[in-house]
């Protein structure tokens, strides 16, 4: 399998007008500890979003929150211009004051304001995908959403996603603007969000789980994964993204990394093709763990 090829055997799914690999990258992981401040090596974390485009990663997953802005300036610094299969998302909604602290915040000036300044960290006129990344509560879902659509129409976003709803919030923000993706929390331990999987596979929209790599002892050698890991010649959690690649077609996986060496065995999981023997093993050995 050639470079060009690895994340592309994932298939694609259609975001919106847009197509990409299955197998995308998310970028917080690029950022300090607790999603704070500069990477401990700038270098590599050059490296790793330059290396996961020549794998064929062309859906990149960011926000305005991760460092806070740190994030989206590496992906400029490495891959602008970007090249036109490459699909930039970001997000605003979280207000950042301190290393592993997220506030909700859905004030749409607030919301506004960062997609202003996204535009220009990212060095773009419109931005592919913009994500709604938490529902504030002290603003009616309807304003949050409704400034996104106001941006869109002003020609800055290009398709709106939202991140942590479930089935009735999307139902609600559908009715103020097209969505075209939800972004939650899910992968082989951690499935609550199996309604809203259920519903975006039913709409056709893509469903992105951050966190998609199971860890803990789920992903240890002697863990639930560990033999049937061993089995298929493979790690872990390549059978966790594998898993998660055939639980549905509109799944979008966008493990994260700040090592190169970690990249390319994430992006070696799209090749995995697991039969419905395999999966349903898998899905046995940890559901409810």
């Amino acid at each position: 399998m050639t470079d060009a090829a690895t994340a592309a055997a994932a298939g694609t799914i259609a975001i919106g007008d847009l197509t990409v690999n299955r197998l995308g990258f998310g970028s917080m992981r690029l950022t300090g500890k607790g999603v704070w401040g500069p990477p401990d090596d700038h270098k590599e974390s050059i490296r790793v979003l330059r290396r996961a485009v020549e794998l064929g990663v062309n859906f990149i997953d960011t926000a305005d929150s991760y460092g806070p802005y740190v994030a989206e300036e590496l992906i400029r610094e490495a891959l602008h211009p970007y090249a036109d299969d490459v699909v930039i998302a970001t997000k605003a909604g979280l207000l950042r004051t301190g290393p592993d602290v997220w506030v909700p915040l859905g004030n749409p000036s607030y919301l506004r304001q960062e997609v202003e300044t996204s535009l220009r960290r990212l060095g773009v006129d419109r931005i592919d995908l913009h994500q709604l990344h938490r529902i504030d509560p002290n603003f009616p879902l309807e304003d949050q959403v409704g400034e996104l659509a106001k941006l869109q129409q002003e020609g800055k976003i290009r398709h709106i996603g939202l991140s942590e709803v479930d089935v009735d919030q999307l139902t609600a923000a559908q009715k103020v603007a097209p969505i075209v993706s939800v972004q939650n929390l899910y992968n082989l331990s951690t499935r609550t969000a199996e309604p809203l999987l259920e519903e975006a596979e039913k709409q056709g929209i893509a469903f992105i789980p951050w966190f998609p790599l199971a860890a803990g002892p789920l992903a240890e050698a002697d863990g639930p994964l560990g033999s049937l890991a061993s089995d298929h010649g493979a790690s872990p959690s390549q059978l966790a993204l594998a898993w998660l690649l055939k639980r549905s077609p509109v799944i979008v996986p966008i493990p994260g990394t700040s090592r190169v060496d970690h990249l390319e065995p994430n992006v070696a999981a799209a090749g995995i093709e697991l039969t419905e023997e395999e999966f349903n093993a898998i899905d046995a050995a940890t559901a409810g763990t």
